[in-house]
């Protein structure tokens, strides 16, 4: 299977569905709840894709200069930007994508509790602070040179402060809306999980048996690999829907308040 192929299947059809099932609940008067339904809902999606963009191809191209792993030459197109394949650069958008179009389906459907997050603020904090030393511990053990530890302290590393950048934020906002944020979560870090497994298998890329703990899900797929569809689905959910949560407008700086949510500006038939 070729990588494109990869992502025709297992993203891009499954996106084109999500835009379909998007313009029924419209066409059927669905919106999304008002504590879920700030002005200009419609930005989540493209920042995302845009920061993913951004924050993903430094780091995903050390990896694969540094041999953490490969991709098989003859299944994709050859076509790279520095050392990555233009099809990683595709996925990069096409999993916030997906992630978000999931999540603003899941949030017209999922009734949100009748609760403040005033009771949760001490979320943000303990939470944050778990997270600071779970991101230490991989720091000092991506320091330590142990091999089989690279790939996942890397992930950690990488990962971790902008996760506890919005935990400290609003870990209050996101319990709130947990079964909304968990439903996501684990919807999309199992399907791209599964399908992960299968590029594998089918060896349209490699994890370095060297530089991962060498722990297979179900025999094929790397513990690794799962960690990064979690973290990464976990970064896409807080984001969406902190920036679509009512109580957020309050926390944001004045400036950024102002471009997201102009005055007089709603968001009816989202």
């Amino acid at each position: 299977m070729t990588y494109f192929g990869f992502l025709l299947r297992f993203l891009v059809i499954p996106i084109v569905l999500l835009l379909g099932l998007h313009l029924w609940d419209r066409k059927q008067g669905r919106t999304l709840p008002p504590a879920l339904r700030r002005p200009r809902p419609w930005l989540v999606v493209p920042v995302h894709m845009l920061v993913a963009l951004i924050y993903t191809t430094p780091w995903d191209n050390y990896l694969v200069a540094t041999r953490v792993w490969w991709y098989k030459p003859e299944l994709v197109m050859g076509l790279t930007i520095g050392w990555v394949p233009i099809e990683e650069y595709t996925f990069f958008v096409l999993q916030p994508l997906l992630g978000g179009l999931l999540l603003l389906f899941l949030a017209r459907r999922i009734p949100v509790p009748a609760e403040s997050p005033e009771r949760y603020r001490s979320l943000r904090w303990w939470t944050t602070g778990l997270l600071g030393l779970l991101w230490v511990g991989s720091v000092v053990l991506l320091l330590s040179g142990w091999g089989p530890g690279t790939y996942l302290s890397i992930q950690l590393a990488w990962a971790l402060p902008p996760i506890m950048l919005q935990t400290l934020f609003g870990a209050d906002i996101l319990w709130r809306h947990r079964r909304l944020v968990l439903t996501n979560i684990a919807i999309t870090t199992l399907y791209l999980a599964v399908t992960d497994g299968l590029a594998i298998d089918g060896g349209t890329w490699t994890i370095n048996p060297e530089l991962s703990l060498h722990i297979l899900l179900g025999g094929i797929l790397p513990l690794e690999e799962f960690t990064f569809f979690l973290v990464t689905n976990v970064l896409i959910t807080f984001g969406s829907t902190l920036m679509l949560a009512e109580e957020s407008y309050e926390r944001m700086p004045g400036a950024l308040r102002r471009v997201l949510f102009p005055a007089g500006q709603g968001a009816e038939g989202v």
